[in-house]
């Protein structure tokens, strides 16, 4: 949206913010307790795929290995991978890390978190 606002005989435009639909909605949602609970177990989530997709994308510069050759050898469209490593927030499957991780001689590991301690 657009306005405009005159002072003293000068016309200045000025955009104006309008929030989406989706920013509203969220808004109103993020009132609640437990969507936003919700709301930062997925985000958790997200951002623990990320850096699992952050640390292949490194090995693969320090391997000097171009996406079009990462593909070749895990046997998929280079697109995929391109669009995998790219994306801001991509989300492969587990098959797809493992197998990217084994052509990049990488180990994917599951540890069990430390139980954090509760105080009175």
């Amino acid at each position: 949206m657009t306005e405009h606002i005159c002072y003293a005989g000068f016309r200045k435009k000025v955009e104006m913010q309008t929030k989406t639909g989706a920013e509203r909605y969220f808004e109103i949602r993020g009132k609640s307790d437990a969507y936003r609970d919700a709301y930062q177990r997925e985000r958790a989530s997200i951002d623990e795929v990320d850096r699992i997709v952050d640390a292949i994308e490194e090995r693969r510069l320090a391997l000097g290995l171009s996406k079009a050759e990462l593909a070749r050898r895990v046997g998929s469209a280079p697109e995929s991978i391109r669009r995998l490593l790219s994306d801001k927030h991509s989300n492969p499957t587990l098959s797809t890390i493992v197998s990217l991780a084994k052509v990049l001689d990488m180990d994917i590991v599951a540890v069990a978190k430390r139980k954090r301690r509760q105080t009175a």
